[in-house]
């Protein structure tokens, strides 16, 4: 196959990916929507593949990097909370496994990207258990 084409149909799983996973996301009515879990998905998988292809002795480097860009968008999510309550943390763990997998699509890892946004998935239909608060 081209090289072109699979670094492009790599950014395209990373994309549908994202799209999938932030559907579920919109859907619930949470601040990390549809564009927001594609766009972090497909940008992952961007820098991952510059990486593997324009500087591949850093590649490890690179994807902590990414991690650590995620990071704060996903302590924007929570932070963003007011009150006291601390609430965002799926969100903001979505955030940063929607990276994963952009960063494993664009790696080339197709059946692992899927596979991780087939069990993320999952987790996020798993009914929400309220646990009783504290009584002071």
């Amino acid at each position: 196959m081209n090289h072109n084409l699979e670094m492009v149909l790599r950014l395209l799983l990373a994309t549908f990916l994202g799209a999938v996973i932030g559907f579920q996301r919109e859907w619930s009515g949470k601040e990390a929507g549809l564009r927001t879990n594609m766009l972090i998905c497909l940008g992952a998988a961007l820098i991952a593949l510059a990486s593997l292809n324009g500087f591949p002795g850093n590649t490890g480097q690179v994807a902590a990097g990414i991690v650590t860009g995620v990071g704060f968008i996903g302590a924007g999510v929570i932070l963003h909370r007011t009150g006291g309550e601390v609430s965002g943390l799926t969100t903001a763990a979505t955030i940063l496994v929607v990276a994963g997998i952009g960063i494993a699509a664009g790696a080339g890892l197709y059946v692992i990207s899927s596979v991780t946004a087939a069990l993320t998935l999952l987790i996020l239909f798993l009914p929400h258990i309220h646990r009783p608060k504290d009584k002071q």
